[in-house]
């Protein structure tokens, strides 16, 4: 059985990650003994309290941002209207036809925008309401030179079937919100994606007493990814939000070694 990976960032897109790469390292990690259990979402039939009861000694939350932030918006529900996380999930089953409006500038929207134009879209056009991006520069540098335009200081007002309404925003000397006018920009799209922001599902928290998670609905850590339950730790976006994989990755191995550190602890008593 081949082994189904989808990292943040880098869903089904073979040319960010080909899938050759994925299989060397389901074969790397089969060979150093590590034993993959598929198909399997932790806090709906099996529970963290069930792993822990059946030995696991140590927990590392990775779970990312797999929940799709609302716009709130007349024609969020419409037929030609989807979410960045979902269409990443599964590109392939959507019919975009020739022109895309994406909401958003950041490395979800950019994936979106690099996808579809890779899948043969014509017209993709990324909206924004501030000049600046949390997405990576050479990311964006490389949308752009695959056929992909930005435009900013444009507030989403509601969508309709025919593309998405804006309102113009006129920004201060800080490059923040001073004013939004009134009068509705029309943009014409065969279809909206809305990759805006995406925040952690809630499961894992709402099924594990004593598992605490922050404002935002991210997983509350101490320096060294301890969670406030003892022997579960957290890493990744499900922890800071939304940041790139080489950072997700740094981190994943800093906490990795704290969970070492603390199975050593307990060995020893």
């Amino acid at each position: 059985m081949k082994l189904k990976v989808k990292l943040a960032g880098c869903f089904d897109m073979e040319f960010r990650l080909p899938k050759s790469i994925l299989d060397r390292y389901e074969k790397k990690m089969k060979d150093a003994g590590i034993h993959l259990r598929l198909h399997t979402a932790i806090g709906s039939s099996i529970s963290i309290s069930d792993l822990k009861r059946d030995g696991v000694d140590a927990v590392l939350i990775a779970s990312g941002l797999w929940r799709a932030s609302k716009l709130n918006v007349p024609g969020e529900a419409l037929p030609n209207v989807c979410y960045g996380i979902h269409y990443l999930s599964s590109p392939e089953s959507f019919e975009i036809k020739n022109r895309l409006a994406i909401i958003g500038t950041g490395n979800t929207a950019i994936d979106v925008a690099r996808t579809a134009l890779h899948r043969g879209v014509g017209y993709v056009t990324l909206y924004a309401r501030r000049e600046q991006s949390n997405a990576d520069p050479k990311e964006i540098e490389l949308a752009k030179l695959e056929g992909a335009e930005f435009k900013t200081q444009m507030q989403i007002s509601r969508i309709t079937k025919e593309g998405p309404m804006f309102k113009r925003v006129q920004l201060d000397e800080n490059g923040q919100i001073a004013s939004i006018y009134e009068e509705e920009v029309f943009e014409p799209a065969d279809f909206t994606i809305i990759a805006a922001s995406q925040g952690p599902k809630s499961k894992l928290i709402n099924t594990t007493p004593g598992l605490k998670g922050t404002e935002k609905g991210l997983l509350q850590v101490d320096e060294e990814g301890a969670t406030s339950v003892d022997g579960i730790f957290g890493a990744g976006d499900v922890v800071y939000g939304g940041r790139t994989v080489v950072e997700a990755v740094a981190n994943a191995k800093k906490v990795v070694l704290a969970i070492d550190a603390y199975l050593q602890k307990k060995e020893s008593f």
